[in-house]
Order: structure tokens, then sequence, then C-alpha cells
């Protein structure tokens, strides 16, 4: 039971001991930068309005009894008289917009900015070493790191099909972003570890001519030595062409060996190139990115309600 102030010109001032509680559907395009509008209609659909009238005292709703939240702030609060009509009977009602904007600086802590640094941390794979296999291990790393983002910020935004996230579409943005750039530090990583091994080494030797001795008069080799020397050369020649021998397969594997050196450096330099290359791509490619995902969001954030 409630006490009613009945005056003297008829007014009588009834304030119900009640709390009210309503829900609104809720935008989360620009989450953590969003802005709500809340809105709560009073009426009565049982009374028309020759009996029950509402009438509005305000256009703005008075907020001294109103208590600072830690998650939202109140930026405008206003009513509004309207009514209903039927065929007969018309039915007055109140409506009171309330514009909410969320206080983003716990979001902007706790997830924005750890996802700012996981994606300038993919930029820095490309900066390691092509030879280091930690450049795969640091990538993955930071892609399950983004998938555990993600679930916490599933948890903590409202279920919707119909808009998705801001912190979402830039989580996703930062997962294909770290997924490419496994593909690439892959091919990398390949392209560094090449070697000559396709490359055959053609086998060159040249063959000297066979000296033969000249023939004297009637037919005889002039200057023949006697048969003990002839034996005694005929083992110099034979030893002089297996060192000759040696030294000619020496010479090739030592081409051969400089050649494949060449062949390994050169494509270590190409794996190096590659890496700036992509890291540039990558660290435009991720500025630009952030830039226009939050934009959007930071200009109706600050914008005046």
């Amino acid at each position: 039971m409630t006490k009613a102030i009945v005056r003297w010109d008829g007014t009588i001032t009834w304030k119900p001991p009640a709390s009210y509680k309503s829900s609104c559907t809720m935008d989360v395009t620009f989450f953590p930068f969003d802005r709500q509008n809340c809105s709560m209609k009073f009426g009565s659909w049982t009374y028309d309005g020759d009996m029950v009238d509402l009438v509005l005292v305000d256009r703005y709703v008075d907020r001294s009894d109103f208590f600072d939240n830690g998650e939202w702030e109140i930026l405008n609060a206003t009513g509004r008289r309207g009514s209903r009509r039927d065929e007969v009977y018309w039915y007055p009602f109140v409506t009171y917009s309330f514009i909410l904007k969320r206080l983003p600086l716990f979001y902007t802590l706790f997830l924005i900015i750890p996802c700012l640094g996981l994606s300038f941390l993919t930029v820095l794979v490309f900066y390691l070493p092509s030879d280091e296999g930690e450049k795969l291990s640091l990538s993955t790393s930071v892609l399950v790191s983004l998938t555990v983002f993600l679930l916490v910020i599933e948890e903590i935004i409202p279920s919707s099909s119909k808009v998705i996230p801001l912190i979402g579409e830039y989580l996703l943005f930062i997962m294909i972003f770290v997924t490419f750039s496994i593909i690439v530090t892959v091919f990398v990583i390949n392209v560094h570890h090449r070697s000559s091994a396709t490359f055959h080494f053609a086998d060159m030797e040249m063959r000297s001519p066979e000296l033969k001795t000249r023939k004297g008069v009637g037919g005889r080799r002039g200057g023949a030595p006697p048969r003990g020397r002839e034996d005694q050369n005929h083992a110099w020649a034979a030893m002089l062409e297996k060192a000759t021998s040696s030294v000619r397969y020496i010479s090739r594997h030592i081409k051969k060996e400089h050649f494949i050196r060449e062949v390994v450096q050169d494509w270590k330099f190409v794996a190096q190139v590659l890496d700036r290359i992509f890291l540039w791509a990558f660290l435009t490619v991720s500025i630009l990115g952030t830039v226009l995902i939050f934009t959007p969001a930071l200009t109706l954030f600050f914008s005046s309600p």
C-alpha cells in the first residue's frame, strides 16, 4: 500500500515504490566504441486518454539520483509524449530515450592493445634470419594467442548473427594475416635451404695427344733408346698420367664445391630479399588495416551525441 498526495486543485501525485527493468536490442557493430539508444515507454493500455492522461513535466530527465557506472556513460536522456489512437479511443504514452556510451578503457587495455602487439609480432617474424626455425614457432604462437582472444571476446559481447563486432573483425583480419605469414615463412625457409642438387656439373676432361717417336731411315725409329731405358720411361709416363688424373679430379671437385657454395649463397640471398620485401609489405598491410577498421568507430565515439 502506497500513499497518494491529493492537492486542492484535484492533482494527485503517486510515486510507486517500484524498480523498472528494461532491456533493449544492442548494436555491437562498433564494440567496444559503441553507443546504444535504449527507450522506455510508459502508458496505460487499460484506460483511454479521457480517463488517464500522461503529462510530460520536463523534456530532459533529472539525473541527480543516477549512479555512475564503470562501463556505461549516459550522454543524453530525454522524454517525449505521444499517443496511440484506434477507431474510438486514444491512449497517451511517454517515451524516455537514453543514449549510452560504453567506456572503452578496459577493453582497450586488455583486448585491443594486446591484439595490436600480436599483429606487429607477426611482422617481426620476417626480421628473424631465414635459417631460424623459430620463425614458424613464433607465428604459430601468435595464431594460438589470437584464437584465445577470440574465445574471450565471444563470452563478453552479446551473441548476434546480424553484425560482426569491430573487435571481431580486427581479430579475424589479424588471424588471416598471421595464417598467410606462416605460409610465406614456410616458402622463405624452403628457398633458404635450397641447393644445387638438381644441377649436374659436367665432367670435363682434356685428353693429351699420344706422342710417338719419329721413324728413321729404313723404317726404323730414329733415336730409339735402349730397351731398359724405354721400360723406365714407360713407368715414369704411367706415374705422371696417374698424377695428372688425380690433379684433374681434385680440380673438378674443387670447382664443383665452389659452384655449389655459390648456388647456396645465392638462394640464401634470395630468401633474405624475400624476407625484407614481406616485412615491409606486411607492416604496410597491418597499419592500413588497423587504421581502416578503427577509424569509423573512433569517429563515432568522439562525435557529439
